[in-house]
């Protein structure tokens, strides 16, 4: 299957400020690309390339005073194929995790874990360790938390979303990352590209969020929000939570004008792009 990615994103800025931006498609994807993944900015300024600490491919520049437009387009080949599932992966042992994944498993800007240790046992203590423990606190995240747009704050922590029981598909992700860390289940944060290919088109396209698990010694792909394998999702970047993710920081002020993004099948896709 072969997917075009495409963004357009403007802002209003009043005065000059320096910005990081998350847009492109993560390295380990990078093999999967059939056309160059690049930022583009409006107008022609510097952008110079780097990779994080999380291993995400990020973008750094000043931009001027007046509009800033950002926009890229590439073509990914994907495997069709819908997320990978292993029910019988096991949970590892604190004592024998890999030093680089022990920080999964602590407190981050949006994922207050040491709140959460009885609640996490409380509700999922009796079940069985490993990838039915995970897919258990997929399973309530999904059936007790709504979505809704009108109810998303950039503030938002795990432990608001357990009490308000509302949110988007960052707040979904946050409270599953954070109940898995409680059970001593490394999770980190994901974002990136996930169309409408194989479900009903629902909503307008917009970047996604999934998280990852650390199970019989590799990540594995979960999702609260939507809580089925889905096919054509393309990791951006990840993190210890959306603090870590963010498409695009400002050190300063920058007003968002517009944003339109698209993640289609190439077959398919014939007027998204007319839009950016």
């Amino acid at each position: 299957m072969l997917i075009r990615l495409a963004y357009d994103i403007q802002f209003d800025i009043p005065a000059p400020v320096a910005m990081v931006a998350l847009l492109n498609v993560h390295p380990s994807r990078a093999n999967d690309l059939l056309e160059p993944d690049e930022l583009h900015a409006e107008p022609n300024i510097p952008v110079t390339s780097y990779i994080d600490s999380f291993g995400n491919r990020c973008a750094r520049f000043v931009a001027p005073a007046g509009q800033l437009r950002l926009s890229g387009s590439t073509l990914i080949r994907d495997s069709g194929f819908p997320d990978t599932l292993n029910i019988t992966a096991r949970q590892t042992d604190v004592g024998d995790l890999p030093n680089e994944v022990l920080s999964y498993l602590l407190n981050s800007r949006y994922c207050e874990v040491d709140r959460f240790s009885n609640i996490a046992y409380e509700l999922f203590g009796n079940a069985a360790p490993g990838w039915s423990k995970v897919q258990a606190i997929c399973n309530w995240v999904h059936s007790h938390v709504a979505f809704n747009y009108q109810h998303a704050r950039p503030t938002k922590t795990a432990l608001d979303v357990y009490t308000e029981r509302v949110g988007v598909c960052r707040d979904y992700q946050h409270l599953a990352i954070t109940f898995c860390r409680a059970l001593n289940i490394p999770a980190r944060y994901a974002t990136g590209y996930m169309g409408d290919i194989g479900v009903p088109v629902v909503l307008p396209m917009d970047f996604s969020a999934w998280f990852e698990v650390w199970l019989d010694g590799q990540w594995w792909t979960f999702d609260a929000r939507n809580n089925m394998p889905r096919i054509g999702r393309v990791l951006m970047a990840t993190g210890r939570d959306a603090s870590d993710v963010a498409m695009t920081t400002a050190f300063g002020r920058a007003d968002l004008r517009s944003f339109i993004v698209v993640s289609e099948e190439e077959n398919s896709y014939t007027s998204g792009l007319a839009a950016l």
